[in-house]
């Protein structure tokens, strides 16, 4: 059996071939990027990985004294995927995780070709060699930003670039499954998802807690709506081998979902962090922002951030908590296991 994994370099795909390689060591876990892992593993100089990956102050999400679990094929998706190392059957299973992702941070263009293009490609590859299960990892980016409980249900209103292509992903991959018999799909939404080697929202508020410049940006009551990594790989496998229906889409979070004064608490709990958050009202934080911005937006402050922080990821998770997966972390034991992957001594 091979388990190929497109965009597999990443945070998400990593933690997805460590559980395979877990639950399937017999079966091969192809990881097909443009980014080699044991190169970038193997950079120490920021400088010189940020220009390779784009990612600023990038963390390995390999625990320490561990080896990563799949092996690398170079694959731009924004190509045709043609030549391999190995031969696809039909009895494999793919993951598109291949995304351009961090918002605001590219240029429009980026996020089409890549997501859009790639999710083309993809779908052409499995149709090529009759592949029957596909997972792909979508956003709740195409709801929109909005205050109102969103479920499955919900019609989606993007107002991003990154929004809109991966809804046009969706529809692509949609096309794919039910363009042939037998052939199935699971479409996930996953809330901020966090754990080792995130380099995202958890790992940022983290150490804006510890160093004393995070405070609560015009509101505690913010609810963002989030889910372990391990967590929604372990869902991710569930349903490439428990669910029997041929297509499904799913909001992954925890519910109900969290606001920002729950998720601080548990962090400075499980971490021990004693540090006070204070709480800025927005006729201070907006003005301090755009000043900040144009001062080169350190440590990531700008009115966009600002107001991203502000509006709230209501998303509701009730589909996943009825569908007849159990999860295995409560969201505290979940910040716990991820303080352990650190050796206790942060997160990130």
């Amino acid at each position: 059996m091979n388990y190929i994994i497109f965009g597999g370099t990443g945070f998400i795909g990593t933690h997805l071939a460590n559980l395979l390689h877990e639950t399937h060591p017999t079966d091969k876990i192809w990881n097909l990027d443009i980014v080699d892992p044991a190169k970038l593993d193997a950079m120490t100089n920021e400088k010189e990985r940020r220009e390779y990956t784009t990612i600023k102050d990038w963390k390995s999400p390999v625990v320490d004294g561990e080896t990563r679990k799949s092996t690398f094929v170079y694959c731009d998706v924004r190509k045709p995927i043609e030549t391999l190392p190995f031969s696809p059957t039909s009895e494999n299973v793919v993951f598109n995780l291949a995304a351009v992702h961090r918002t605001p941070g590219h240029p429009d263009h980026a996020y089409f070709e890549t997501n859009i293009r790639g999710a083309e490609n993809v779908c052409a590859f499995a149709e090529k060699y009759g592949i029957k299960n596909v997972v792909f990892t979508s956003s709740i980016a195409p709801y929109g930003a909005a205050e109102e409980l969103k479920t499955e249900d919900t019609l989606p209103t993007p107002n991003t670039p990154y929004g809109i292509s991966k809804l046009v992903a969706e529809k692509i991959h949609q096309t794919w499954q039910a363009g042939g018999e037998g052939r199935k799909l699971t479409i996930v939404r996953p809330g901020v998802v966090f754990g080792k080697g995130e380099n995202g929202n958890f790992t940022r508020l983290y150490w804006g807690i510890k160093k004393h410049t995070f405070a609560y940006p015009g509101r505690k009551d913010t609810i963002k709506a989030c889910i372990y990594v391990k967590e929604l790989v372990r869902f991710i496998m569930w349903n490439v081998e428990e669910r029997k229906t041929a297509f499904d889409i799913f909001n992954c979070t925890f519910e109900p979902a969290y606001t920002i004064e729950h998720i601080v608490g548990v962090i400075k709990s499980v971490t021990g962090l004693h540090q006070g958050v204070p709480y800025i009202p927005n006729s201070l934080i907006m003005p301090a922002a755009a000043g900040a911005k144009m001062m080169g937006s350190p440590m990531g402050i700008c009115p966009a951030r600002v107001k991203k922080l502000q509006i709230s990821t209501n998303i509701c998770g009730k589909k996943l908590a009825s569908c007849g997966y159990k999860f295995k972390w409560t969201f505290e034991e979940a910040v716990e296991d991820w303080f352990e992957d650190n050796k206790k001594l942060y997160l990130k």
